[in-house]
């Protein structure tokens, strides 16, 4: 039996942008045929976008069969409508483990709206899109080591999965790599801006930019030394980058403004499990 096979049936409950990702992620990784898995998304553009995949879509809970038992179930729903969401996939659940990807909705709300379920809440981001990613789970007590392995395995067809013993740590990584990607993409559009302004096309100052994130984030990744080394290693002294460098970490400006940004993101998300 192949690994695809094992992996049994999946239900994706929603299909935007995240859910999408997610899908083409799972396919172009064998994690699973496109005949095994089953999209439910009420938005009639967004369940075609899900069918030009291959895979099997219903408009509604209420169109699933009602003997349908999937091995896997992901929730990629708003976390605003989570709650009202889940009953109706209770008869389904009874055998799955469920993943919860929506910000900010804990376990609980799980367990109340589907009873005593194995379930995972995880936090990825959308350079999953193209097996990039960063994905922090924390798992139930009902979850078994055959269904946390099965859920290792589909998430990591987005990138790096990492597990957390401690809930409420869903919430950092929810500031940190969750949000994070928006972070990056507005330092982008900031350098690029900055490059403009010094006069560079600015098609040439955009390219810069992103070809510079794109290669320093390569090296970091790839150097076995810290990220503070290589910033001392490309900075000399009474040069360029020394002078700009001046800029950012005077008084620790901007170690100072991505922890404020990253506080509101956590803020956010507990706010978040509290409306849930």
């Amino acid at each position: 039996m192949t690994e695809v096979a094992t992996n049994g049936e999946l239900l994706l409950v929603g299909c935007g942008n995240m859910g999408r990702a997610m899908l083409q992620g799972w396919l172009a990784a064998g994690f699973i045929r496109p005949d095994d898995v089953h999209v439910v998304e009420p938005a009639e553009a967004l369940r075609a976008e899900a069918a030009a995949l291959g895979v099997r879509t219903y408009a509604s809970a209420e169109a699933l069969d009602a003997g349908f038992k999937p091995a896997t179930v992901v929730l990629a729903v708003k976390p605003q409508v989570m709650a009202v969401v889940l009953p109706a996939y209770r008869s389904h659940v009874t055998e799955s483990v469920v993943v919860s990807i929506a910000a900010g909705i804990p376990v609980s709300v799980l367990e109340t709206g589907l009873a005593a379920v194995a379930a995972v809440r995880a936090m990825p981001n959308t350079p999953a899109a193209i097996g990039k990613g960063s994905t922090v789970i924390f798992a139930n007590e009902h979850v078994s080591h055959e269904q946390a392995e099965r859920v290792a395995r589909l998430l990591s067809a987005g990138g790096a999965v990492h597990s957390v013993e401690r809930e409420a740590l869903i919430d950092a990584a929810t500031a940190l790599s969750g949000s994070g990607p928006a972070y990056v993409f507005h330092f982008i559009e900031a350098l690029a801006e900055a490059g403009t302004q010094l006069g560079l096309p600015p098609q040439t100052a955009l390219a810069l930019a992103r070809e510079t994130v794109f290669g320093a984030g390569a090296l970091a990744m790839a150097a076995d030394i810290p990220p503070a080394e290589l910033r001392r290693q490309v900075t000399s002294p009474g040069g360029t980058t020394e002078a700009a460098l001046r800029v950012l970490m005077e008084n620790d400006a901007l170690k100072d403004l991505l922890g404020l940004a990253a506080t509101a993101a956590h803020s956010r998300a507990v706010e978040l499990a509290g409306e849930a």
